[in-house]
């Protein structure tokens, strides 16, 4: 099957801009409404007395009310067939979907930070989560209120990934991180804290030492303020603990506070809390994890938490051809990603099982289906990891370091290309599952002569031109040919480097198919106005450095989610993608406008749609400086803080009876 073959026009039949019917199935309702009439007035007519004779069919009298609705719908919707669509909206859809981001941010932000002081912070989090703050919230507030926090109250995040262990005893939680953290094998290394002071455990391999390293430079400045305890770190990309949906009901079901927080609980957590985390036996008569590496995961894992009836659980894709209309409409309005938190469940999209690589055949994934305490950089929607602010980005793996060489021009001085380089990260392939992954999906549709984009342009009537009319936006399917006329060859995206992650035959068709470019500076990136941004194997450590420049990132809803989601908004700080790609040179000739071209060769003239310039700029520079504000290295300070201390709580023997209050 040759790559091409993923995208075809019949992708594109219905019209992806707002999923009507064609016009051919409209025709088809109005004959459907006049047969329907007809057969109305002839039961009119008739006498329920079949031995009588037919009567006549009469007009007079008594008609009624539907029988006149009836007829003034079928020549309404007849007209309205017939005639030209002069009359329409010149919005474009993503004029609204800026419009709906401002003030989506703006909500969230009023209730991220409502309390004003600690007393009233203490109340907000009863108020928000049923339960006493942790021991030690005292100085986790004035060490988020010394570093400026823009977010005091709104850890939502935190708390749901918390929130299905208070449904185990905490001897069941410290003895499931020592059957984790045991076995090397395993791949969980372990960070002990005792008496104030952080150490790793042994067996950590040396390629990932780093990030033990970045965790412990992470807590550095409140280390003395955390309980003992052991940590299980996942030292792979991908997440690792996938519930079943009854299993996952029933622990929601117990972790839900009973009671309400107790007035008077005691401010400190139980003393020789270090003896509580020894096993004289820590081995498992089980290992706890699988290895089901270089295999499809969604249905056996990524979809199992979801609700047996939902898409997912109930459809198995077999024709990947088509575009899945169905599964991308819940968070989509028409072409463009409108709702960023939905486009990551995998419950209504069964069809992810074949768009990324996490889901095709990860490179090394060892899950588990029972909870257990395992601390991840990033998980899928459904998975039940707790996240931590990643060392990645806190140790400058990645970062935003312009230079005279390599500068950050104001956004109108960047060259106005959609840039994006990166390697063959995403899974392993050996039967073809590249030909799935987003990655090399983008580098195809970026590249191949032969594929078709979709793209909402305006259109006006062809009517007097002493007229005024305002134009319809429609769907028009552009080849790429076409894209050097209207303006829109303005992308440079390509793979670096070499094909990594493959066996067999697919190394050498991966590399026929796109070829390879050699490496560039990070820095580089400042020198383009639109950055793309995707998962690999796990979550991008680009983003916060793309969010940090004057540049505009596009930001591909893969399936992964980090421990900031919801602190910036789709459509107001990053330009939001869907994984399936199908809206993306649609969102780019948004911003970056389109030339007007003459039909010729049977092809359909374009109009000018005018670069929305201004838009990209704001939302760039918006995005730069909220970062600056809510990601931080501070802010993964103070999220990891809180965590730790809310830990510190569940990991407690008395913890239904310690916690901070006024």
């Amino acid at each position: 099957m040759s790559y091409a073959s993923l995208f075809s026009l019949a992708q594109w039949t219905a019209d992806p801009a707002t999923f009507l019917p064609p016009a051919s199935s409209s025709v088809k309702l109005v004959v459907a409404l006049t047969i329907c009439f007809i057969l109305y007035l002839q039961a009119l007519s008739s006498d329920r007395n079949v031995n009588a004779p037919t009567p006549r069919i009469r007009f007079h009298g008594r008609v009624p009310l539907a029988a006149i609705g009836i007829v003034v719908l079928v020549f309404w919707s007849w007209s309205f067939l017939r005639l030209p669509q002069y009359a329409g909206s010149s919005a474009h859809p993503i004029d609204s979907l800026l419009t709906a981001a401002s003030a989506q941010h703006d909500a969230w932000l009023q209730q991220a930070s409502t309390s004003n002081g600690l007393g009233e912070c203490v109340n907000e989090y009863k108020r928000r989560y049923k339960r006493n703050p942790p021991p030690g919230f005292d100085a986790w507030h004035r060490y988020a209120m010394e570093r400026f926090s823009a977010v005091i109250d709104d850890f939502d995040n935190l708390m749901d990934d918390l929130q299905l262990f208070w449904a185990l005893e905490p001897s069941d939680i410290r003895r499931r991180t020592r059957e984790a953290i045991s076995d090397p094998w395993n791949e969980v290394a372990e960070i002990r804290i005792r008496s104030g002071k952080a150490e790793i455990g042994p067996d950590v391999k040396p390629t990932h030492r780093w990030m033990l390293d970045g965790v412990i430079a992470m807590m550095k400045n409140y280390i003395d303020k955390i309980p003992d305890m052991d940590l299980g770190f996942n030292i792979n990309d991908e997440p690792r603990i996938a519930i079943p949906y009854n299993d996952l009901q029933g622990l929601h079901t117990a972790s839900v506070p009973t009671q309400p927080p107790k007035s008077n609980p005691f401010n400190e957590t139980s003393k020789k809390r270090a003896a509580g985390w020894n096993f004289s036996d820590p081995s498992s008569p089980n290992k706890p994890f699988i290895d089901y590496s270089f295999q499809p995961t969604f249905h056996s894992h990524g979809s199992i938490s979801c609700h047996p009836s939902s898409s997912a659980r109930r459809s198995h894709l077999w024709d990947t051809l088509p575009l899945c209309t169905n599964c991308l409409a819940p968070h989509s309005t028409g072409l463009f990603l409108s709702n960023w938190t939905l486009s990551a469940s995998p419950c209504h999209q069964p069809d992810l099982a074949h768009l990324h690589g996490f889901y095709l055949s990860p490179a090394a994934f060892k899950p588990s289906k029972v909870l257990y305490p395992v601390f991840s950089q990033s998980k899928a929607a459904g998975y039940a990891d707790i996240r931590y602010p990643s060392p990645w980005n806190y140790i400058d793996k990645a970062v935003y370091r312009p230079t005279d060489e390599f500068p950050d021009p104001l956004f109108a001085e960047k060259e106005s290309t959609l840039f994006w380089c990166g390697a063959t990260s995403e899974g392993l392939s050996r039967y073809g599952e590249w030909k799935g992954m987003a990655r090399q999906r983008l580098v195809h549709l970026a590249n191949n002569a032969s594929t078709t984009f979709p793209i909402l342009l305006p259109s006006f009537p062809h009517i007097s031109s002493n007229a005024r009319y305002q134009p319809t936006y429609t769907t028009h399917l552009v080849p790429s040919a076409m894209l050097p006329e209207i303006g829109l060859n303005i992308s440079s995206i390509a793979l670096v480097n070499k094909i990594d992650r493959c066996w067999d035959d697919d190394c050498p068709a991966q590399l026929r198919e796109f070829g390879v470019v050699g490496p560039s500076d990070f820095q580089s990136h400042w020198h383009y106005k639109y950055l793309i941004d995707l998962d690999g194997a796990g979550f991008s450590g680009r983003f916060i450095p793309f969010l940090q420049s004057r540049s505009l990132p596009f930001k591909v809803a893969g399936v992964f989610r980090e421990w900031w989601d919801g602190r910036v908004t789709a459509w107001k700080h990053f330009v939001p993608i869907d994984i399936r790609l199908h809206g993306l040179w649609s969102t780019l000739a948004y911003f970056h406008g389109v030339k007007a071209t003459e039909g010729k060769s049977g092809r359909k003239g374009v109009t000018e749609m005018k670069a929305r310039t201004e838009e990209g700029e704001k939302i760039a520079e918006e995005g730069r400086d909220w970062v600056g504000k809510v990601m931080r290295k501070e802010d993964m300070e103070i999220y990891f803080y809180r965590l730790l201390l809310e830990w510190g709580r569940l990991t407690d023997d008395a913890r239904d009876d310690i916690g901070f209050s006024m």
